[in-house]
């Protein structure tokens, strides 16, 4: 199975939906609102003359308002339809980005530069078949004493959808729509795999990374799944049986 080619198709035709969305709120993000949120300006923290890395960009929000907090940016993504926005989005607001449409496997095999920071947050690891590889090219990617940054939607909430905490042979293969509120009903087949906690935090241990932060969140910034309530100045919550539900996590990394 082609994975690659039907996750690509799908993740091209919901860009084209994505960029008109009040989800992703593209005029603001034009006229200087950030897109990034508190845990991960607070994590990574100064980024100015540093070189940064982006792993599965999209079409370039993030990547962008960190170069404008005066990273070097370079974003990579599968989809060639949000690498062209990307670059559409860098001329018009006459930032320096360097956007790579690619896989990030096949990117991790070719790429022979070196970054201080290598970033990637929010639903990324379910795309991703093999760790290992994803580990060791972040790895590859860092420069001696280079951090990695990470912020992801818990797996716990998958749980609680009905998928598989615990990795498995098999993918998940679905006709979905996308998560903003402009989906229109349009479904792609995708192509998905589980991750555990503990997988993640040991294929980065595997590669040579030495875990320096861990730490889980029972807030999210994004109204996208079924089930959240909005808290004031917190975000959304997922209450089960009257406890919370962990709903994000982040891991910071570094290269010795």
């Amino acid at each position: 199975m082609d994975y690659l080619s039907i996750n690509k198709e799908a993740w091209d035709k919901r860009t084209k939906v994505h960029v008109k969305s009040n989800f992703y709120d593209l005029e603001s993000f034009k006229e200087g609102k950030s897109s990034l949120n508190k845990i991960e300006i607070e994590q990574v923290g100064n980024v100015s003359g540093k070189k940064l890395l982006h792993l599965q960009c999209h079409f370039g929000q993030d990547t962008l308002s960190w170069a404008r907090k005066g990273a070097d940016v370079t974003g990579v993504d599968l989809s060639s339809e949000a690498i062209e926005q990307a670059n559409s989005l860098k001329s018009t607001l006459e930032l320096k980005a360097n956007f790579i449409a690619n896989d990030i496997y096949i990117f991790g095999t070719n790429n022979k530069e070196k970054f201080d920071i290598v970033f990637t947050s929010y639903g990324v690891l379910c795309w991703l078949p093999d760790l290992t590889n994803w580990a060791n090219l972040i790895a590859n990617s860092l420069v001696t004493g280079g951090e990695f940054h990470l912020v992801e939607f818990h797996t716990f909430g998958d749980l609680l959808s009905g998928y598989s905490y615990f990795p498995r042979a098999e993918p998940d293969i679905e006709d979905e729509g996308t998560y903003t509120e402009n989906c229109d009903g349009e479904k792609s087949t995708m192509i998905t795999w589980a991750h555990s906690l503990s997988e993640v935090v040991n294929a980065l241990i595997s590669a040579g990374l030495s875990i320096e932060y861990f730490k889980e969140y029972p807030y999210s910034p994004y109204n996208c799944f079924e089930g959240l309530e909005h808290v004031d100045n917190q975000g959304y919550q997922m209450i089960h049986k009257g406890q919370q539900v962990p709903l994000l996590y982040s891991i910071k990394a570094v290269k010795n």
